[in-house]
């Protein structure tokens, strides 16, 4: 396909020779959770069925588990519940590694019966690990091919789906290139569960930029096009008509909306620091 994604925040990952949108693996991951089942708690019979699906269910006492996360990337640890049991006092200080070689890694968290009770919400961004907020805060970002100094940006943020709705945890990305809002584009914007909508706004960004480059820049068919401010000078012309006023009641520049009404004003209060309003309240 002939395009390098290069990130500008966050980790670089391994992607697929075939589709650099499709990540495989990162050299460094955050560990958020550690536990274990054993048999009897509630669901177990349905957690360890992947296990059993793969030859692998070898501990009736249980499993020792280590969920492994980075910004678009997730896996799971399956071990010997004393082998997890020895990291957790290994790792008081945060510093512990662990021998992957004793047990089993899937790639992904689990989901379904059983898992979904088990795995609390996470997020990339914890207020605990010096976060803004749980939730808020950038997540990744790339350098776009084709637009010099501009970038696709993934973020977690609390927005609402309809202005009288409640506030979410919810996550997105935006390029500053063309400064088209996700929330016009159905299915780009992600209520955010776990990694793997964290992945999935990532692995959307990587397509955005793929689309850029093999159509380029505003052509009909490519993900990456610009307004150059259209829609906006004909909302201010018909503002203007209809109040009898000379002055624009919005910015006439897709950058000027976005930077104070759009996403870039919650991606530039994040890079402050600061806790951004709810968006579209």
């Amino acid at each position: 396909m002939g395009i390098t994604i290069t990130n500008t925040y966050g980790t670089a990952h391994q992607v697929s020779e075939t589709n650099p949108a499709h990540v495989t693996s990162c050299d460094r991951y955050r560990l958020p959770l550690v536990g274990a089942i054993v048999p009897g708690n509630p669901g177990y019979e349905d957690m360890v069925e992947i296990l059993k699906d793969n030859g692998h269910d070898t501990r009736p006492e249980g499993y020792g588990l280590i969920f492994l996360e980075s910004e678009e990337f997730s896996a799971t640890y399956f071990g010997s519940i004393a082998q997890i049991e020895q990291y957790k006092r290994d790792n008081a200080d945060g510093t512990a590694t662990f021998d992957a070689s004793q047990g089993v890694m899937y790639a992904q968290w689990p989901h379904g019966k059983g898992w979904d009770d088990f795995l609390p919400r996470t997020f990339w961004n914890v207020a605990a690990r010096g976060g803004i907020a749980d939730g808020v805060g950038l997540v990744t970002g790339f350098a776009h091919t084709e637009i010099p100094g501009a970038e696709v940006i993934v973020f977690e943020f609390e927005g609402k789906w309809l202005p009288d709705s409640e506030p979410q945890q919810l996550v997105t990305y935006h390029c500053t290139g063309c400064h088209l809002d996700t929330f016009h584009d159905c299915g780009h914007v992600h209520e955010n569960t776990g990694p793997d909508s964290r992945r999935w706004a990532a692995r959307q960004a990587r397509q955005h930029l793929i689309s850029a480059h093999r159509h380029g820049v505003g052509d009909t068919n490519s993900a990456c096009r610009p307004n150059n401010g259209e829609m906006l000078r004909a909302v201010n012309a018909a503002a203007r008509e209809m109040w009898g006023t000379t002055g624009n009641a919005l910015p006439d520049t897709d950058d000027a909306y976005c930077a104070t009404k759009g996403p870039c004003s919650i991606i530039r209060e994040l890079r402050a620091g600061v806790r951004p309003p709810v968006y579209r309240a």
